[in-house]
């Protein structure tokens, strides 16, 4: 044996070495794996602070308990679900090739991940119907959207997601789409079959992507064509002023709705173009670690768009981080002092 030969056997190393049908193990180390295992991280502990201030501040605070903030919660919990369990799991997958976590885990992890990302999803929806309703419909809106049907179209979804996850992910002799490879000791690959793939891209991309471009189109048109009459209105020289910030709040609403569309449509796209463009893409391929993560930073993002820029969103995460909350009366807080 030359030494050649002799350095590759030293550095084999194994998943679990005391178990003869172990996987071998493929370490990523160095300063460039570091410097995004520390990334990594970074995006998945803000992923959770954020969405758990959005958690909080919806569930404690009176003032928010309103159909649209439950909208809101419902898609704060999907992304804090993405940062607490499916961004760490993939993290930890990135750095070696080894899955820890044992059989059961390997097939409850996918459905986590799946129905956390659907769940997020549906709330994109939910929150552009509520928008349409608001904009084109505002006199029958306190009729028509009702705390009790938010939440019933909230279990509705995510129930209906739960149940397409689990369909298609183990009910493989039946409609032949996903499978869990696990060739040896340690190793946990979900193989996405080319027929899954193809149903996935109209049931979790095209038919939401369509509803969510159609909604907000609609309502841009709707609230241009509203300040365009209110403008009209206030022709008069003394509502000059008004008519300037009637202006500015248009833009600055065309500008989140354009905001919303572009980071969905930048975060979704690219995975669903590589899912479709080969015949079995495996979530051990750096295409699939690539896209994913793109997937679930969209999860860090949705609390910056639907959340921080309210100033409702400001005052209760001060309350939260200085720790006022716990005050007998904080849930009665006012949120909106400009509004009195």
């Amino acid at each position: 044996m030359d030494d050649k030969d002799y350095r590759q056997n030293i550095t084999i190393q194994y998943c679990f070495p005391d178990n003869n049908a172990s996987c071998r193990k493929e370490v990523r180390s160095g300063p460039g794996y570091f410097l995004l295992y520390f990334i990594l991280s970074c995006i998945s502990v803000c992923t959770v602070f954020l969405n758990l201030l959005v958690i909080i501040s919806i569930s404690h605070f009176k003032q928010l308990h309103t159909p649209t903030n439950l909208l809101i919660l419902s898609l704060a919990v999907a992304d804090f679900l993405v940062g607490l369990f499916v961004m760490p799991v993939n993290t930890m997958q990135l750095m070696d090739s080894c899955w820890y976590l044992g059989t059961v885990a390997c097939y409850i992890s996918p459905i986590i991940s799946l129905v956390s990302m659907l769940g997020s999803l549906w709330s994109l929806i939910l929150i552009a119907v509520d928008r349409y309703i608001a904009i084109a419909d505002p006199l029958l809106y306190s009729t028509r959207i009702t705390v009790r049907k938010t939440v019933l179209s909230i279990i509705f979804g995510w129930s209906l997601y739960l149940c397409y996850v689990i369909m298609y992910l183990y009910f493989d002799d039946y409609f032949f789409q996903f499978h869990m490879s696990t060739h040896c000791y340690g190793e946990c690959v979900l193989v996405v079959k080319y027929s899954w793939a193809i149903i996935d891209l109209v049931v979790s991309f095209l038919v939401p992507c369509c509803v969510i471009l159609v909604l907000y189109s609609i309502i841009f048109k709707v609230a241009r064509r509203q300040a365009k009459a209110i403008r009209t209105a206030n022709t008069v020289a003394t509502n000059k002023h008004g008519a300037k910030m009637l202006k500015a709040s248009e833009i600055k609403a065309a500008k989140k709705l354009g905001t919303v569309i572009f980071v969905y449509l930048a975060c979704w796209i690219p995975f669903y173009l590589s899912s479709v463009s080969v015949d079995n893409l495996t979530s051990s391929s750096m295409v699939w670690t690539v896209f994913c993560w793109l997937i679930y930073i969209n999860s860090s993002v949705n609390p910056l768009i639907y959340a921080i820029f309210y100033s409702w969103f400001r005052a209760s995460a001060k309350y939260i981080v200085t720790c006022k909350i716990f005050e007998s009366s904080s849930s009665s807080f006012n949120l909106f002092p400009e509004h009195f």
